[in-house]
């Protein structure tokens, strides 16, 4: 659970399509529909259809205020199959930006998908319009591609078998873009807008408009994170220890110090719940 600046609880779960109801279905389209463009129920309820199932967040009061799309799959790489869970259209509210409840729940989805398959390689596949998106994967995973430092560049056959596989008539192979064309959805012109300042001081988000600098009129960039034991381990103490993003500082009104101190006080007591 996650609060905002409110105090307003946020909390986050997973369904399979089968068991999300038109009532829950229509709330996710409203979500939706406020920060994309070019949209419609058809097209919505069309594209949800496809996926295995979506974590959904709700406020104290219940009502649906995110929510992200989820499917598994396999895909063809070298004439084997590899196991993924493709992530589809992650929305969450402004004002519960920074919220890591959806987080949370998809690293536990993750952990049991990887025990499913607990000798085989499994990855994540999405693909990103805004870089928020992107930063999902580059601040949370440490096996990644595309990455701005040039590591883990064997990744990259993999965006091309999923891409190929999934997206057959959008994929641009030699650039790595997915093109779904002017009549696509693109994020509203006031979401997740790139400053001048953002791009120097973050060389994540330089790179993911560096790689898709038509992002703005929804081209997709699409990206894949690799999912081992290991670092599984690894982004159990990163979340425990962690301090609030920009974001969360926002909707909580706290002063980087205060939000540093309060990370702290978080960080021992969930390494002692770890030790215990």
């Amino acid at each position: 659970m996650n609060e905002n600046k409110k105090g307003d609880v946020l909390k986050a779960g997973y369904f399979s399509i089968a068991k999300i109801d038109v009532h829950v279905i229509r709330q996710m389209y409203q979500v939706f529909s406020q920060y994309y463009e070019n949209t419609t129920w058809d097209v919505f309820l069309q594209d949800l259809s496809k996926k295995t199932g979506a974590f959904i967040m709700r406020n104290s009061a219940g009502r649906v205020v995110g929510f992200s799309t989820v499917m598994t799959c396999k895909v063809m790489v070298g004439g084997r199959p590899v196991n993924g869970v493709f992530s589809g259209d992650t929305i969450l509210e402004r004002a519960y930006w920074g919220s890591r409840a959806l987080q949370l729940e998809f690293f536990k989805f993750l952990v049991a998908e990887k025990a499913r398959h607990p000798f085989n390689p499994v990855y994540w596949f999405l693909i990103s319009k805004g870089f928020k998106t992107y930063l999902l994967l580059a601040n949370n995973f440490y096996t990644f591609y595309p990455r701005h430092d040039g590591h883990a560049s064997y990744l990259g056959d993999i965006v091309d078998a999923y891409c190929e596989q999934m997206f057959p008539a959008y994929y641009n192979r030699e650039r790595r873009l997915l093109d779904f064309g002017h009549d696509y959805s693109p994020l509203r012109s006031d979401v997740a807008e790139i400053t001048d300042r953002m791009r120097e001081d973050n060389p994540s988000i330089r790179y993911f408009e560096d790689l898709n600098p038509e992002w703005r009129r929804g081209t997709e960039l699409p990206c894949v994170g690799e999912l081992r034991w290991v670092d599984l381990m690894k982004f159990t103490v990163r979340y425990a220890t962690k301090p609030a993003s920009k974001g969360r500082l926002d909707a909580e009104g706290a002063t980087p110090a205060q939000a540093q101190s309060k990370s702290r006080l978080k960080s021992v007591v969930a390494l002692r719940s770890v030790g215990n």
